[in-house]
């Protein structure tokens, strides 16, 4: 499990969330909608954790859209505070680059 994990699903559950202006971007860019990812934060399969990001704590999650299709997701925590989780950045990622489940990077 990853601690970075919990305490976003803490935050998002509580409202206590936010999209930056990048996540916002990619969002548009990849047709996700933000309500489901806000929605799926609690069944929300961790690929990397980066607890000690320079910018504050970040864990990569698989989620799926409201068709389940699958979607990375960069949820991050503001270095030396305790909240907002951020969406950082959120993609469609790549079937060539990614294992069949989209939890491994291939090779």
């Amino acid at each position: 499990m990853s601690s970075t994990l919990d305490a976003v699903r803490d935050l998002v559950t509580s409202g206590n969330a936010r999209i930056s202006e990048h996540g916002y971007d990619e969002l548009s860019d990849d047709d996700i909608l933000v309500r489901d990812l806000l929605n799926g934060i609690n069944s929300a399969t961790v690929v990397e954790d980066y607890p000690t990001f320079p910018k504050g704590a970040a864990v990569l999650v698989l989620q799926f859209d409201g068709n389940n299709r699958p979607v990375h997701v960069v949820w991050g925590i503001p270095k030396g505070f305790t909240s907002p989780a951020v969406l950082v950045t959120a993609y469609r990622p790549d079937p060539a680059k990614w294992n069949e489940h989209f939890t491994e990077r291939r090779q």
